[in-house]
C-alpha cells in the first residue's frame, strides 16, 4: 500500500512541477551595490543521510560570503536538526514528515509555514527534486535559484556535476563570480565539536588498546545494488589483514546490524550519527561503498575512500582531506590496497 501511495505522490508532484514551473537557464542577477543576502531558504525535502550532508558545502559557502545571513532549511524526516546543529548560520529547519499520508495535517502545515515567510533568496539544491522546485516556486523571495544546469559552467568546470559542488557554482554564477571570496568549494563538514571529538577518541581507544598502528575503518554495507557481495568483502578483508597486520581494522556497522564479513573484525555499532562521525574522525582512513555513511565519513574530515560500481562517482565522490573515489569495475583488491598505502603515507601517493 505504501509503495502505491508513494508512486502516486511522486506522479502528482512531477505533474505539479511541470505545470507550475517553467525552468530557465540561471543568469546573474542585478544586485544593488553593497547588497548582502540576509535571509536564505535552502530547499532539500529529502530524509536520506547522504543527501542532507551534501548540502553542507552550500551552507559553508553562505557563511563565508554572507556572515550576517541566516539560513532556513526545508527538509524531510528528523535528521536535519541533528546534522546541522553546529551550523551557526542555520536558523529554522522545516522538516516534512517522511510519510506524509500518515501525518497529512503536519505535512500541509509545514507547507503553509513555508509560504508565510519571506526571503532574499531561495535555492533548490538538486535539479531533479520536484518537491524542491515546488518549494522554490511557492516561497516568497525576491531571487530564486532553481539550480538548472548551466551549459557554460558544465563545459568549463570539471567537477561541476558533483551534487555538493553544483549548487555552489550556480550560486556564484547567480551573484557574479567576481564577488565571491573563495575559489575552492567547501568540504562536507558536520562541524563536530571538541567535546564530540574527545568522546569519539575515547570510544576508539577502547578498540585499539595497546596497538600502535594506524586505524582503518570499513563499512561493508550499502543499499540495493551498491552493496558489494560477501565474497567481495571477505576477499578484500583478507587482503587487508595480510598487508596491514599491525594496524587496527574496525568495522562500522549499519543500523541493520549486519556485516558482509560476518563480524570477523572488531565492530562498532551506534544509532547516533554524530557519535559515529566522531568515532570515524579519530581514525586514519575510512573505506566503504557509496552510501550515507560514506558521506558521513567525509563530513567527519577523515580520509575517505568511496567504492563505486553502480552510481556515478563524478556526482557523489568524496573529496577533501585526501579522499577519493575508486571505481571497482577497473580497480581490483590489490589496486585498492596500494591506494590505501599511498593515503596512509606508506608509499609515494600516485592516486
Amino acid at each position: 500500500m505504501s509503495k502505491s501511495i508513494n508512486y502516486y505522490r511522486r506522479r502528482i508532484t512531477r505533474y505539479l512541477t511541470s505545470t507550475l514551473i517553467k525552468t530557465k537557464n540561471e543568469i546573474p542577477v542585478d544586485l544593488p551595490e553593497g547588497f548582502e543576502f540576509k535571509k536564505i531558504l535552502i530547499s532539500r525535502p529529502n530524509h536520506r543521510l547522504g543527501n542532507l550532508l551534501l548540502i553542507t558545502p552550500i551552507l559553508e559557502e553562505i557563511a563565508i560570503n554572507y556572515p550576517n545571513c541566516k539560513v532556513d532549511i526545508f527538509a524531510k524526516g528528523g535528521l536535519a536538526n541533528i546534522l546541522f546543529s553546529e551550523y551557526k548560520n542555520v536558523n529554522t529547519i522545516y522538516e516534512l514528515p517522511r510519510k506524509p499520508f500518515k501525518a497529512i495535517i503536519k505535512y500541509l502545515w509545514i507547507w503553509i509555514k513555508l509560504k508565510s515567510k519571506s526571503y532574499d533568496l531561495v535555492i533548490n539544491v538538486v535539479q531533479g527534486s520536484s518537491s524542491g522546485k515546488i518549494a522554490v516556486k511557492i516561497a516568497n523571495a525576491k531571487y530564486k535559484l532553481y539550480n538548472t544546469t548551466i551549459e557554460t559552467l558544465k563545459n568549463s568546470i570539471s567537477d561541476y556535476s558533483h551534487m555538493a559542488k553544483n549548487t555552489v557554482y550556480n550560486l556564484r554564477n547567480l551573484v557574479d563570480k567576481s564577488s565571491i571570496k573563495t575559489n575552492t568549494v567547501p568540504c562536507l563538514d558536520l562541524k563536530l565539536s571538541l567535546d564530540e571529538l574527545e568522546k569519539g577518541k575515547v570510544l576508539l581507544d577502547k578498540y585499539i588498546q595497546n596497538k600502535k598502528g594506524k586505524t582503518i575503518l570499513l563499512f561493508t554495507y550499502a543499499t540495493g545494488a551498491k552493496c558489494y557481495s560477501k565474497d567481495w568483502w571477505n576477499n578484500f578483508y583478507n587482503s587487508l589483514i595480510n598487508e596491514f597486520n599491525d594496524y587496527n581494522i574496525i568495522e562500522i556497522l549499519p543500523v541493520e546490524n549486519v556485516s558482509q564479513i560476518n563480524f570477523k573484525a572488531p565492530s562498532f555499532y551506534s544509532k547516533d550519527v554524530r557519535e559515529i562521525a566522531a568515532f570515524i574522525a579519530n581514525a586514519d582512513i575510512f573505506i566503504g561503498a557509496d552510501s550515507g555513511i560514506m558521506h558521513l565519513a567525509s563530513a567527519s574530515l577523515t580520509t575517505t575512500l568511496g567504492l563505486f560500481s553502480r552510481t556515478n562517482p563524478m556526482i557523489y565522490q568524496p573529496y577533501c582531506n585526501n579522499s577519493m573515489a575508486i571505481d571497482t569495475r577497473i580497480k581490483n583488491h590489490n589496486d585498492i590496497v596500494e591506494i590505501i598505502k599511498s593515503k596512509l603515507g606508506l608509499v609515494y601517493d600516485l592516486a
